[in-house]
């Protein structure tokens, strides 16, 4: 009953591969259908600890059976595991959760729902303190910023092409017998925007900036804290450019992520976008958009 039971999600694993390879791992006389790779011996394991489990449903959908995930560290030597579980009991003092509460900067409340934070004076505070610098940085650098709403038609996002491609994480609800979606990304709005009136070239380039809320569906055991949300508020920004100015406009977006991630302390790495099998537009303008980012970070002189 057991093996059947496992064999069962082996099997719905199987049914969702996209690559279509199945890779099998023995152990002893023990065989594993897995992705792996496995140890070759388990005597390099011998200096583990398990530390930590959780429920979760499988595939993180709650509609599924709860599964009882296992979470464990192995390392060559036992100093070495020494040293990392000190690492994991220093983190969990600077894990946000923690300090959210003890400092009354951030709640949840399964009443309002998961994965939809609520900040308390303390940690809106904080919030109107970032909502402050970014604005002022981005009008500097000449952007507008606007306001759209939090609902929206579907025909909405039919028109702008998320539907199609994006619908499964999105929420939807019924309004005047008509269906709408709740704002996932700012994207049609900044469109409808720039659209209600003529532009000469003579205005271009255009930048226009929403910290807009979105709200897109999340799997319950994704979430997390404030890191994994269903409910967040994105700076975001709509430039409208003409070809020639493609280039220099993404070194100043790419020079202003720079400056406000430094200035935090944040690292990342660059990759360059390119244009994938299921897309909208023609190959014509995907090629000059990518070569003009390409050229920009290689100016930049940025490792991508």
């Amino acid at each position: 009953s057991e093996m059947c039971i496992r064999d069962r999600y082996k099997l719905d694993l199987i049914d969702g591969l996209e690559d279509g390879n199945i890779s099998v791992y023995d152990q002893g006389d023990f065989t594993d259908l897995c992705r792996g790779p496995h140890v070759d011996n388990t005597k390099l394991c011998k200096n583990f600890k398990l530390i930590k489990y959780s429920g979760v449903y499988w595939k993180g959908d709650a509609n599924n059976h709860v599964m009882q995930r296992i979470y464990g560290v192995c390392f060559p030597t036992a100093e070495e595991l020494e040293e990392h579980l000190k690492l994991l009991e220093e983190a969990k003092d600077r894990d946000h959760r923690k300090i959210g509460k003890e400092m009354h900067l951030f709640m949840s409340d399964d009443l309002v729902g998961r994965g939809l934070p609520m900040f308390l004076p303390k940690g809106y505070t904080v919030w109107q303190e970032l909502e402050n610098y970014i604005k002022a940085k981005e009008r500097k650098l000449g952007y507008l910023h606007v306001m759209t709403p939090c609902v929206g038609t579907v025909n909405l996002y039919k028109t702008s092409g998320h539907w199609d491609h994006y619908k499964d994480n999105m929420y939807t609800t019924v309004i005047d017998d008509e269906d709408y979606a709740i704002k996932p990304m700012n994207c049609p709005g900044g469109i409808l925007v720039y659209k209600t009136k003529m532009h000469s070239y003579k205005d271009l380039p255009l930048r226009m900036g929403e910290l807009g809320l979105v709200h897109r569906h999340e799997l319950s055991g994704a979430l997390h804290g404030l890191m994994r949300v269903r409910c967040f508020t994105q700076d975001d920004a709509h430039i409208f450019m003409t070809r020639e100015q493609i280039k220099d406009e993404i070194k100043g977006v790419v020079q202003l992520i720079d400056s406000v991630y430094s200035t935090f302390g944040f690292e990342y790495h660059i990759e360059l976008s390119t244009q994938p099998e299921d897309s909208m537009g023609a190959k014509e303008d995907w090629d000059i958009a990518t070569e003009a980012l390409r050229n920009a970070i290689t100016e930049l002189g940025y490792d991508y």
